[in-house]
């Protein structure tokens, strides 16, 4: 990893830098799934917050769930859940938007008055090139895009993952990234540029 590529990973569409990493403990909750899917979800939660050094809470004092997940099958289920149009700004309008454009994902960030990452909501239609992932991979996917704040591109080319031998692991680089991250040196969130360049020098630091 060069700054320049860190950098990337962080600079939105418009061009801006967004750098955010949660500031508060984890507290995730899983819907639409099964209990062997589950128990994979809430390993690969506890597996990249280890990574991280970051905590993971059974509830948000705030929120109750502060990481929601929900597998399902058509966009349209999202209308029916009970009260996620208060959680969801325009919740009609995104599902619509989301159903014209086939996408099988979407994610939604809340954060504090600091900009560090408050509550995260992740939405996955499982359509034929989700469902035939496994397990471990799609849930180490999505864990590694909720960590942090990444650009909307960030793994459009590449993904966070890689093969190992028999085994799905995370990209060295892009765990040494979340590690740096999660430093509690640096600030939870950043709108600065150089701010890769600091992420760079624990990556260069790191043993």
């Amino acid at each position: 990893m060069t700054p320049d590529s860190i950098e990337s990973l962080f600079t939105r569409d418009s061009g801006a830098f967004v750098f955010a990493r949660w500031g508060r403990p984890i507290a995730p909750i899983v819907f639409g799934v099964e209990e062997p899917t589950l128990r994979v979800v809430k390993g690969a939660f506890e597996a990249v917050a280890a990574l991280a050094g970051h905590s993971l809470a059974e509830t948000d004092p705030e929120l109750g769930s502060n990481c929601m997940v929900f597998f399902f099958r058509d966009w349209a289920e999202l209308s029916e859940v009970p009260d996620l149009d208060r959680l969801i700004p325009d919740l009609g309008p995104l599902v619509a938007r989301l159903t014209a454009a086939k996408a099988n994902q979407y994610r939604v960030f809340r954060f504090d008055d600091s900009g560090a990452i408050q509550a995260a909501f992740v939405f996955l239609r499982m359509d034929p090139a989700l469902a035939a992932q496994p397990a471990e991979e799609l849930a180490l996917s999505q864990v590694v895009q909720v960590m942090l704040l990444w650009s909307e591109r960030a793994f459009a080319a590449q993904s966070p993952l890689a093969i190992a031998g028999q085994k799905v692991i995370l990209r060295p680089e892009i765990a040494g990234v979340i590690r740096a991250a999660y430093d509690p040196v640096l600030p939870a969130a950043a709108r600065d540029a150089s701010h890769a360049l600091r992420l760079f020098a624990r990556l260069e630091a790191a043993p």
